[in-house]
């Protein structure tokens, strides 16, 4: 019985590819050819007769450059739509029943403290860089550099006056040294 499993298990993937004897040969049909072009003359030029109507042409032009310009619309150029303009005057009258202006208070765009929030934030940034107590890899080092240059350009943007830009730093550095405290 193991035997035939055998004979059969080698058997059966030359039954399966269909590679028997049995096979008739198929009969190649022969392809007729084109013959080669530089052999053949080359047909004789023929020039129809046309209508002179056909061969004269007329005097009137088809098409001017005027008759394209009455044709083609002017180009529309989109703007951006316009913010609202409040007057100066409704801006700067107070309300008479409270006392406050109709649109509210009016402010420099930044808090008197943030001069101070920044400064507070740089401090506490190079505290927590120094206070690191493990040895940082390359490129550790390379965050810890980039987070030094950071509150280097915030110091001096804070000298400069930038305080908005000094406190953009500063929150730079104080993120990549979070990720670097992890």
């Amino acid at each position: 019985m193991k035997m035939r499993v055998r004979n059969v298990a080698w058997l059966l993937p030359f039954f399966l590819s269909a590679c028997l004897p049995f096979h008739k040969k198929q009969v190649v049909q022969d392809q007729g050819f084109a013959p080669p072009v530089a052999n053949l003359p080359r047909p004789a030029e023929v020039h129809p007769e046309l209508p002179e109507s056909a061969v004269i042409l007329p005097d009137l032009p088809l098409a001017t450059l005027e008759m394209d310009d009455e044709n083609v619309p002017p180009p529309r150029h989109r703007h951006p739509p316009k913010a609202p303009q409040q007057t100066a005057n409704a801006a700067a009258e107070p309300d008479e029943d409270t006392g406050v202006s109709a649109i509210g208070t009016l402010s420099s765009g930044e808090p008197a403290d943030m001069r101070k929030e920044t400064q507070d934030s740089i401090a506490a940034t190079e505290h927590g860089l120094s206070t690191l107590n493990r040895r940082l890899n390359g490129q550790e080092q390379k965050t810890a550099e980039q987070i030094r240059e950071y509150l280097k350009q915030a110091r001096e943007a804070l000298i400069s006056g930038d305080v908005v830009g000094a406190n953009t730093l500063a929150a730079k550095a104080k993120v990549l040294l979070n990720e670097l405290s992890r």
